[in-house]
């Protein structure tokens, strides 16, 4: 299970915003972490928007607060 408070699987910080850097990797982690949190909309959300908008918050918010973008 994932460390409390780290996104993408409880990797480190500066992982974490590579990984969100790369809109690839930041799409894919995202929608896998939002699905294993038991957020199935927010997972399809991801799915479906996370190559525009989302990313660009998903980037934003791992290099203020370290944790990806949640709506809900």
């Amino acid at each position: 299970m994932a460390k409390k408070g780290k996104d993408y699987f409880g990797m480190g910080r500066l992982i974490s915003i590579i990984f969100a850097i790369i809109p690839v990797t930041s799409w894919l982690f995202g929608f896998v972490t939002r699905f294993k949190e038991g957020k199935v909309l927010a997972g399809v959300l991801r799915l479906l928007l996370g190559w525009n908008i989302i990313w660009v918050l998903d980037l934003i918010f791992m290099l203020l607060k370290g944790k990806i973008f949640r709506l809900f």
